[in-house]
C-alpha cells in the first residue's frame, strides 16, 4: 500500500477559515488608516490656509478693528473641501499717549471646514506692532 500525501478537507476549510478571518482584519485596518489618512490630509490643507490667511491679514493695515469679517476659501485651492475663515483685529495695548509709541495689534482667525459630516474649525491668534494713531484716542462707541 502507498501512502497518500495531500490534505484532507477538513484541514482545508479550517485553513481557508483561519485565511478569511486574517483577510477581513487586515482590510478593517486598512480603511481606518485610509479614513484616517484623509482626516489628516484636510486638517494639513486647512492648516496651511490658515497661515496663508493669518500672514495676509497681518500685512494687512487697512483691515476693520473691532469688527468680525469672514469669507471662504476658494474650492480650487482647497482640493473640493468646503472651507472658510473668520477673523476679528482687536487693540491688543496702546500707550497712553501718542506720542510715537508703538500700540499692539491682536489678530483672531478661526477656520473652519466640512469633513465627515462634521463642521471643524480651529482657532490661532498673532500679535502685531503698529504706530499709535490718534483714532487710538478718541473713546469706542459700544453697541
Amino acid at each position: 500500500m502507498t501512502a497518500r500525501r495531500g490534505f484532507t478537507l477538513l484541514e482545508m476549510m479550517v485553513a481557508t477559515t483561519i485565511m478569511g478571518v486574517a483577510v477581513v482584519g487586515l482590510l478593517s485596518q486598512i480603511s481606518s488608516s485610509v479614513h484616517n489618512a484623509a482626516r489628516l490630509r484636510d486638517y494639513d490643507r486647512v492648516a496651511q490656509l490658515a497661515r496663508e490667511q493669518m500672514n495676509e491679514l497681518l500685512a494687512n493695515y487697512q483691515m476693520p478693528r473691532n469688527v468680525e469679517i469672514d469669507n471662504q476659501f476658494d474650492p480650487n485651492i482647497t482640493g473640493g473641501l468646503d472651507a472658510g475663515w473668520r477673523a476679528k483685529l482687536t487693540t491688543a495695548e496702546k500707550p497712553n499717549a501718542p506720542d510715537g509709541e508703538m500700540a499692539l495689534d491682536r489678530i483672531q482667525l478661526e477656520v473652519w471646514w466640512n469633513s465627515g459630516g462634521y463642521r471643524r474649525s480651529f482657532s490661532v491668534e498673532a500679535f502685531r506692532r503698529r504706530p499709535v494713531t490718534p483714532q487710538d484716542f478718541q473713546p469706542v462707541m459700544g453697541p
